[in-house]
């Protein structure tokens, strides 16, 4: 069996991939081909840019080894994968196949499922982080002697970090890629989480702690929608925002389900032990995948990282690793003022993003820390009663986002004007809340089951957004998606900390959850309706002239 040598040209294309062709140099012994690391570590590359073909994969000419070249996930490095083929005469494939390390299962999955999957995953321990405080702050305030008022403020005190980190973690996931500013907020809400009740009995150290979770938290949509943008072609954009954002759906019915028994059987600290504990767990799993130990078995695996500052250049590892502080800091500041910020909000599409995001954050983030309390009070359900029935509503969100998904997507495919698909999907999301929450405001002596399956109904469609308003970022702009979510996601921030906090001091002050709960978020959805009607648009966007 031969290798190449000579020079590697790397050829760049629009699709972020290179194309590999080489000549063939010297022969690898058999009883070396399980360490093609060590000896091709020996070849010469040089690399070049120039504008190519779309190629995902390139084979060699002589058929000897093949090397398929794409752009890593996290957008700033570049992964080779040079994987031995067997020779004529040599080997046979089924031999191999069954000498081949088969673990994990999902090994063979073309990588973006495996992003899309990861990522999915933290989006379901994000919100197990996020609402075990709903469920924990009922027998918290019972010890602690809080009022709602003061439960109000514990909860409201995560979307202070949570809008705080919106911008930086759009900027970040520009610079720096996604996935490592996804791994780094993984691991920041689990540290953060587990430091709960070691805090809890002083209230600004319990207020710092869920500061801290909401800041590592709220890097994580905008770490989410770079990699979607960049690598998630636009017939599935859909359903991949489904699926991972949907992780949040799931990690609100985990949570919800397991946090009453832990915390009647252990504690309500325990819970933040438990949950945070995960996320850990989590970023030791991603490293694994991340890494790509399991792609190739023994196969080599190239890493040449280039700068985020000049697309048009590259480096090889050693001469990016080389690079002074001074330099990346100043590549960090010039990113920053690279940034169109005057064109973002010159649009009208992205101040009908902005506005829109901020009216279905209110319905979602004060339903989302109120409704087991609510369901507690106002239906007279223990603890545990409470929790389950606060599961249905995520759980109906978890249909509804897979219906929209496919009902988007199959327009977009169809030939329907994306504006026009968007614009249906958002104002399903905003309409189907606000009639199924007056129903459930109004005193029309509905037995319990029914205000319950009216809220339900409510904010499962309201799931559409993810179609909707969710989508809009990577379609008006894939370059700046994640700046553009971690703008519309601060402002989103804020009926978190204004919402919740008001919802609490407004039931102090009025002991109405119509008023306090329901006819704020209803006023929101209907007005965003209005909006978002006017003047949204998903049309591309070059905020660069």
């Amino acid at each position: 069996m031969e290798i190449t040598r000579a020079h590697l040209a790397l050829q760049w294309s629009r699709c972020d991939c290179l194309e590999l062709r080489s000549v063939p140099l010297f022969p690898l012994p058999r009883h070396s081909r399980s360490r093609p690391l060590r000896l091709l570590s020996r070849l010469g590359v040089m690399a070049s840019c120039s504008s190519g073909r779309r190629n995902g994969r390139a084979e060699e000419l002589r058929g000897v080894i093949r090397c398929g070249v794409q752009r890593d996930l996290d957008g700033e490095r570049l992964i080779v994968e040079a994987e031995e083929e067997e020779e004529r005469g040599g080997v046979s494939g089924e031999e191999n196949k069954e000498s081949e390390w088969n673990w994990p299962p999902w090994k063979d999955l073309p990588q973006r499922y495996k992003l899309i999957g990861t990522t999915s995953l933290a989006f379901v321990i994000c919100n197990m982080d996020k609402v075990n405080l709903s469920i924990a702050i009922i027998p918290m305030s019972h010890q602690f002697g809080w009022n709602s008022s003061t439960a109000g403020l514990v909860q409201s005190s995560f979307f202070w970090g949570y809008a705080l980190s919106q911008l930086p973690g759009g900027w970040l996931s520009k610079f720096f890629g996604g996935k490592r500013v996804l791994e780094v907020g993984v691991l920041a809400w689990s540290l953060a989480t587990i430091f709960v009740p070691v805090v809890a009995g002083f209230m600004p150290g319990l207020v710092l702690s869920r500061v801290l979770v909401g800041i590592g938290e709220g890097v994580s949509p905008s770490a989410a929608t770079d990699l979607i943008a960049k690598f998630i072609p636009l017939q599935e954009r859909s359903r991949a925002v489904a699926v991972v954002f949907g992780g949040l759906s799931i990690g609100s019915i985990l949570g919800l389900l397991l946090a009453p028994p832990i915390i009647q059987n252990f504690g309500w600290e325990s819970v933040f032990y438990m949950f945070g504990f995960l996320g850990i767990l989590w970023c030791l799993g991603f490293e694994f995948v991340r890494d790509g130990q399991s792609l190739l078995g023994d196969d080599l695996i190239f890493r040449f990282r280039e700068k985020a500052s000049s697309i048009g250049s590259f480096l090889s590892t050693s001469s990016y690793e080389n690079n002074s502080g001074n330099d990346s800091l100043k590549q960090l500041v010039d990113s920053l003022k690279d940034i169109p910020w005057k064109e973002f909000f010159k649009s009208k599409a992205v101040w009908a993003m902005i506005y829109a995001h901020f009216c279905g954050s209110w319905g979602h983030y004060t339903c989302l820390s109120w409704l087991p309390t609510y369901f507690s009070e106002e239906l007279n359900l223990n603890l545990t009663e409470a929790a389950e029935v606060s599961v249905l509503p995520p759980l109906g969100s978890i249909l509804t986002t897979s219906m929209a998904a496919t009902f988007a997507d199959h327009l977009i495919s169809n030939g329907v004007e994306t504006t026009t698909v968007r614009k249906i999907c958002q104002t399903i999301a905003f309409l189907c809340p606000a009639v199924c929450m007056t129903l459930s405001s109004l005193d029309l002596g509905l037995p319990p089951w029914e205000v319950v399956a009216f809220v339900t109904c409510g904010l499962a469609l309201s799931s559409f957004a993810l179609s909707g308003l969710y989508c809009t970022h990577q379609d008006i702009s894939p370059k700046y998606a994640s700046i553009l979510l971690g703008i519309t996601n601060t402002v989103g921030a804020v009926p978190g900390i204004v919402g919740v906090a008001l919802t609490g001091y407004l039931l102090d002050t009025t002991h109405s959850w119509s008023l306090s709960l329901f006819a704020p978020s209803i006023f929101f959805y209907l007005t965003g309706t209005l909006v978002w009607l006017t003047f949204a648009s998903s049309k591309p966007q070059n905020f660069n002239e």
